[in-house]
């Protein structure tokens, strides 16, 4: 035991070096992360080890079907012997990558397929063709007032928290941070202002869900109540936490562009600057190969032979469901904008390409339950059928993938390190005790304290656990006890599950889709901490105060 504990401390005093806590000097991703293991596994050794005793019940899905869900039994808290961990910390790193296995692929497939599409110029030029055509909207009174740039920043977020709010939008942001990362670049802004287009505004919807099967549905079936109710005021919650996230990264959009050396990434962001000068050098022939037609015969094939084969696609939203004929639509529409693209660049049907990648794999997540598999899938069809198009050979397009997961290769790592703290935890068995440990102070609080304590609760707990789906299994079955004991409606609690999920995970290290995206826009994890702080405790803040309605308002579904 001496000895474990002289390895320990040694591990430590190396690893948490006097450079993590200057200020001037931001340590490297891979740093933070690994001292985070080294404190969990401390951790292990002072906190007790606990446990509840879960079992299987069956939750019932919006479209009337039921799935099948681990709870814990309500009072079956009891203390097990401690399971220090020691040599731990780096099996969990193992255990990590396994663990977030889907998730590393997905990017590296990701980053493969957007280099093959990058090689072929055709963002670079799509980008610029639009930043042409909307600054021509400058000579409108309006548009002029507002400023075109807002316009574009503004719907971009809207719709991207919409997908939050609406399908629980995440794992998918990775891929559309390659986009708007230059797109922001292009327009005068830093890497931070093209993140937070679209996983800032995905995750500000994620937290202020309407629809979320993965948040609300889970939480709302563990806790008895009719799936998707309260929407009228989850509604009401989206429009304003949508509202305060476009107004925050507008403001700090036009002080970047009035002064852009001010930016914390304006070195960082030398990579994307150097990337768009080379390509703005490379002179581009506008052409179309023959090899292009062929895809496009032979893609519009299989798109209208799956149109045939599945003319109807029922789309779930909330309690209710529609058939509608999006495949039949979308290989029209294909088959119409692809040879009007063809007709003038084969730059401008590998965009084609790109924009109905993005409506399948909405219409697939939507639909047909698709996930990172299917989605890492449909982006690296689209890589390879850009290259094709590009009259690249097997050869070249073998190089292009292999050049694109180098590069991005250290986003993937980093996923998988950050999920090793999650497994100390949980093999050290002091993810429970500190459950417990916290709840106990609830039982004799008032309404107002109560509710804000497990509010409080779920928003500490998400930076261990940022796992929406396993944090509704372990919490609710007792906070919704909780709740019956100070007359505080269920929906409430799972109002306060929902917000606290949301709002942290936007800086938690253990969140493989936040490390993923960072690692994709080249920004390092502690210059974003430092940039994001503010407005998470802002969020948190204004979650509170919504929060507060509920136990004084008579709301629907509350």
């Amino acid at each position: 035991m001496l000895i474990e504990n002289s390895i320990l401390c040694f591990l430590l005093k190396k690893t948490i070096n006097f450079q993590v806590f200057k200020l001037k000097r931001i340590p490297h991703t891979f740093t933070i992360v690994f001292a985070l293991i080294i404190f969990a596994a401390l951790l292990t050794w002072i906190i007790p080890g606990g446990e509840f005793v879960r079992e299987t019940v069956e939750v019932m899905n919006a479209d009337g079907t039921t799935t099948q869900r681990e709870v814990v039994q309500s009072d079956s808290f009891h203390f097990v012997e401690r399971s220090p961990q020691t040599w731990q910390v780096f099996s969990s790193l193992f255990s990590g990558f396994c663990d977030k296995a889907d998730i590393i692929i997905f990017i590296l497939m990701v980053g493969g397929a957007f280099w093959i599409l990058n090689n072929s110029h055709a963002i670079d030029i799509g980008v610029m063709a639009f930043l042409r055509r909307v600054q021509r909207l400058n000579r409108f009174r309006l548009f002029k007032t507002i400023g075109v740039d807002n316009v574009i920043i503004a719907l971009v977020m809207i719709v991207f928290s919409l997908f939050g709010a609406v399908f629980g939008m995440s794992e998918e942001t990775i891929a559309f941070v390659i986009i708007f990362v230059p797109l922001a670049i292009s327009m005068g802004y830093d890497s931070i202002v093209g993140v937070c287009m679209c996983y800032m505004a995905a995750h500000v919807g994620f937290a202020g869900a309407m629809l979320n099967p993965f948040t609300i549905g889970i939480a709302q079936g563990i806790a008895g109540l009719p799936l998707f109710s309260g929407l009228e005021y989850r509604f009401f919650c989206w429009i304003v936490l949508t509202i305060i996230g476009i107004t925050f990264v507008l403001l700090y959009a036009r002080r970047v562009k009035r002064h852009p050396e001010k930016s914390p990434v304006y070195s960082l962001d030398a990579y994307w600057r150097e990337r768009r000068e080379q390509q703005a050098l490379n002179t581009v022939q506008y052409h179309t190969p023959r090899v292009a037609w062929v895809v496009y015969v032979l893609l519009g094939g299989v798109l209208v032979w799956s149109a045939i084969r599945y003319p109807l696609t029922t789309i779930a939203i909330g309690n209710g469901s529609s058939a509608v004929s999006l495949l039949p639509v979308l290989a029209g529409l294909f088959l119409i904008t692809g040879f009007v693209a063809l007709r003038k660049s084969v730059h401008f049907f590998i965009l084609d390409l790109l924009f109905f990648t993005i409506f399948y794999l909405v219409v697939g997540v939507l639909g047909y339950d698709w996930y990172v598999k299917e989605i890492s899938a449909l982006f690296l069809a689209m890589g390879l059928l850009s290259g094709i198009a590009d009259k690249q050979s097997a050869d070249d397009l073998a190089k292009l993938f292999l050049a694109g997961c180098k590069d991005i290769l250290s986003a993937a790592l980093v996923v998988g390190l950050a999920s090793g703290i999650i497994f100390v935890l949980r093999d050290g068995k002091v993810i429970d005790t500190i459950l417990y440990g916290l709840t106990r102070s609830l039982a004799q609080a008032g309404e107002v304290t109560s509710m804000g304590a497990m509010y409080v609760f779920q928003t500490a707990l998400n930076i261990i656990m940022p796992s929406g789906t396993a944090k509704a299994a372990l919490t609710m079955p007792i906070m919704t006890q909780f709740a019956d004991l100070t007359n505080i409606s269920r929906q409430a609690v799972v109002l306060a599950f929902q917000f606290g999920d949301g709002f942290t995970n936007m800086l938690t290290p253990t969140s493989g889709v936040l490390i993923g995206c960072l690692g994709v826009a080249k920004i390092p994890y502690a210059t974003w901490l430092r940039w994001v702080w503010k407005f998470i405790l802002l969020l948190i803040f204004v979650g509170f105060i919504l929060i507060l309605p509920t136990l004084f308002i008579p709301l629907p579904g509350f």
